[in-house]
């Protein structure tokens, strides 16, 4: 474990940085997480490819944050991994709503992004019920309620070490970050509307790079189909929808994961090293 600061006064953000490869895995994970939920994965991708994965301030082993912060912090932390690694070509893998932060990312570095990949996430437009609980996480009074509620609906019922050891991690963070969390997810759907929306309108000249999607949960068909829809009209989406039922498909179907993504990279004609 290595740790980096971008600018004096500003949190060290904790990194590994393994594997081989001229373009780099760049893995986020979620709010409230750590680099636990790419515990399984990581090692496999690792084999295939140069992999830097990191935590964002105030998670995990990187220091606690100085003060409140959002997503375009968290765009420096990434970037703060970027420059201490000398990444110049890295695929942004995103655990649910980091995803938020890699498009923000895509946006400052085009040309140094060559795909893109999300795991687990709603990129659709969210139901009136969604936005309910991510407007309950943002009170002071009933974001442990909020909470709570996803936590039920993320792990629908699967009991595995592995991942109840990402809701332990996730239980050590406090009111604070939850209501962040909310603060930022809602905001980040008030102003986009949906991930897809956010990709689909880019300022031009950007343009999306090739996307996959992959994802466990929602089991809903119309979900897939609405995705699959997508697809067919933007041709640089791609989706998978994987044989997990839980929130945390990187845990529950490693090896699924790693085949989908190596595919995908492989399809874009990104250096794979020989597996090991």
């Amino acid at each position: 474990m290595t740790a980096v600061q971008r600018t004096e006064g500003s949190p060290r953000i904790a990194f590994t940085d393994e594997g081989e490869g001229e373009t780099a895995l760049l893995l986020f994970t979620g709010w409230c997480s750590s680099r636990q939920r790419w515990s399984e994965v990581a090692p496999r991708l690792a084999r295939h490819h140069r992999v830097v994965s990191f935590e964002w301030r105030g998670h995990g082993e990187s220091d606690r944050a100085p003060g409140d912060f959002g997503n375009a912090d968290m765009v420096e932390d990434a970037l703060a991994v970027i420059e201490a690694t000398g990444l110049s070509s890295f695929v942004p893998c995103t655990a649910s709503h980091s995803g938020w932060v890699a498009i923000e990312l895509f946006r400052r570095c085009p040309d140094r992004v060559p795909a893109l990949i999300h795991l687990d996430w709603m990129v659709v437009e969210p139901s009136s019920r969604y936005s309910a609980v991510i407007d309950q996480l943002t009170s002071p009074e009933e974001w442990a309620q909020a909470r709570d509620t996803l936590f039920e609906i993320w792990r629908a019922g699967v009991e595995e070490p592995r991942i109840d050891r990402a809701f332990e991690a996730m239980e050590g963070q406090g009111a604070e970050m939850w209501m962040r969390s909310g603060r930022e997810i809602g905001s980040a759907y008030s102003r986009n509307q949906s991930p897809l929306a956010a990709w689909s309108t880019l300022p031009p000249p950007l343009e999306p790079p090739p996307i996959l999607h992959l994802y466990g949960q929602p089991v809903d068909p119309e979900y897939l189909a609405v995705q699959q829809e997508f697809a067919v009209e933007h041709p640089w989406f791609q989706v998978s929808h994987l044989e997990a039922v839980s929130h945390f498909s990187m845990l529950e179907t490693p090896a699924a994961v790693e085949a989908a993504m190596v595919g995908f990279l492989a399809e874009q004609g990104l250096d794979r090293a020989e597996v090991r």
